[in-house]
């Protein structure tokens, strides 16, 4: 028959109390084992969810405004989206300076949607607010933009006017970095 070997201290075979145990330390093992393997498990999980080279590469663009002249309209793409940057006439922006902001559907000051000292210039993403749909310049009510898809009139500082779209077309984040270039995104 074996024996057993029994604490003197401790007739029950356990350890004092407030020491560890060796079952303790397989529970703490354990334990950091199963949190590394669910960081393990997680990384590659998370990482896919940040944006792929191609797309970080295409996050910012740059244009020279000086090609657009007065009256004129260029669309360029960034991130995949039309940007309309316009460079609007004296009439256009005394036109739109001067609408009451009680008017407008989503007010918004024509100094809002520009930068300072650029006033002509306005950059907008070429995207109806309503569905997305591209609207076409010039043929809106407004002097603005006019989206044939559910019929969205913009003005021509790109604030909806009539129809079903719900906001203003957007402006990106954009700064004029060296005289008349602007860096999108």
């Amino acid at each position: 028959m074996a024996e057993s070997v029994v604490n003197a201290e401790h007739p029950e075979g356990g350890a004092p109390e407030g020491e560890a145990t060796r079952r303790d330390f397989i529970h703490i093992a354990a334990g950091a084992a199963a949190v590394g393997a669910g960081v393990m498990v997680a990384w590659p999980l998370i990482n896919s969810m940040n944006p792929a080279a191609d797309t970080l590469a295409l996050s910012t663009t740059e244009f020279d405004t000086s090609k657009v002249q007065e009256g004129m309209q260029v669309v360029i793409t960034w991130q995949g989206k039309p940007v309309f940057v316009r460079n609007r006439t004296a009439a256009e922006l005394q036109k739109v300076q001067a609408d009451p902001l009680s008017s407008l559907k989503d007010p918004e000051t024509d100094q809002d949607r520009t930068k300072p000292g650029h006033e002509p210039m306005l950059v907008v993403l070429g995207n109806c607010t309503h569905l997305g749909c591209i609207p076409t310049f010039g043929s809106g009510d407004y002097g603005g933009w006019f989206c044939p898809c559910h019929g969205s009139h913009y003005d021509a500082s790109g604030r909806i006017r009539k129809g079903p779209a719900p906001t203003n077309l957007v402006v990106p984040e954009y700064a004029f970095t060296a005289g008349s270039t602007i860096k999108i995104g």
